[in-house]
């Protein structure tokens, strides 16, 4: 009876957090490129999350909010993925989430806030595509897998999904659990879902 009931009442294992599992979640996957396609397959969990399509845009400007709907007010990419000139992204966004006066909701912030370059959009992109093209230097800002992993566990404008601010619903996980997966994916061969 002990046995039973301690198993109910147990939190869920160190290796879960939120809905995003941790690397050795997947260390019964013998194949090594099996193994590193589903570690990229839980990455996917958060890169297909709002938190990072709303500022991954394939084209025009950002979308907001977990419905993905688009910015409010219409904003444009701008040359530099900043906004337009007269508007860039930090007229409304400051360096950190700030509380609207009514109470309800808030303003994202973080410094600098931009949007992804025009070559790291991939919003309606299925995981395989988005993996190809997030290991490509060429489309993915001319990062190494090394850099990737640096930008995915540390980055703070990436970390900010997992503290948007009210009346948004976090990316899953943390940011240490995601870096930890991108980095088994990589010591796995970084391969890609088909």
């Amino acid at each position: 009876m002990w046995a039973v009931a301690t198993a109910v009442f147990c939190a869920a294992p160190v290796w879960a957090q939120d809905g995003l599992s941790g690397p050795d979640a997947f260390a019964g996957i013998a194949d090594e490129q099996a193994r590193s396609v589903a570690l990229f397959e839980e990455m996917g969990k958060v890169l297909t999350h709002p938190r990072c399509l709303n500022c991954h845009p394939v084209t025009g400007g950002p979308t907001q909010g977990d419905d993905m709907h688009p910015h409010s007010p219409p904003v444009v990419r701008g040359e530099a993925d900043f906004g337009a000139a007269g508007m860039n992204c930090n007229v409304c966004h400051g360096t950190a989430n700030m509380q609207l006066t009514s109470g309800s909701g808030s303003i994202p912030g973080h410094e600098p806030w931009s949007l992804a370059p025009v070559s790291m959009g991939w919003q309606g992109a299925s995981l395989a595509d988005i993996c190809t093209q997030i290991k490509d230097p060429e489309r993915n800002g001319g990062k190494s897998l090394e850099d990737l992993h640096e930008h995915n566990a540390h980055d703070g404008l990436v970390g900010w999904g997992w503290e948007p601010g009210e009346g948004r619903t976090p990316a899953p996980g943390s940011q240490e659990l995601f870096g930890a997966l991108t980095r088994a994916w990589i010591d796995t061969g970084a391969a890609c879902p088909s």
